[in-house]
């Protein structure tokens, strides 16, 4: 009948997707680094130039790897918070503005997409 602009959306029932081309290992101790191999063409170029190697990792902390343990394609971002105030409590306040500020920058750099 109607259909709802983006701007109607609340921005905790988006569901956020891990990017296909970003890959993710567990480290000791339960944390995740994020793999992001540099291939395109100009990333080629810059490497031959400047001797700058061919994937970058990026560390995250406790609360980082747990929330992207939790972004799986199914997940609202509503229920992510869910499980982050269960699992830090009080260390996660104020949830939600650090939530989307975490997700805004996963976004921006293309490592997570919303559906």
């Amino acid at each position: 009948m109607f259909k709802r602009n983006k701007k109607d959306r609340n921005y905790l029932d988006y569901i956020p997707k891990k990017s296909d081309k970003v890959h993710w290992i567990t480290k000791e101790g339960g944390l995740v680094q994020i793999i992001i191999y540099r291939d395109s063409l100009f990333e080629r170029v810059v490497r031959k130039l400047f001797f700058t190697p061919d994937k970058f990792r990026l560390d995250l902390d406790k609360m980082g790897s747990f929330i992207w343990k939790h972004i799986d394609g199914k997940n609202t971002l509503y229920e992510i918070a869910q499980l982050v105030k269960g699992e830090f409590q009080e260390e996660a306040e104020p949830l939600y503005e650090r939530l989307i500020q975490y997700m805004n920058i996963l976004k921006n750099n293309k490592l997570i997409d919303f559906l």
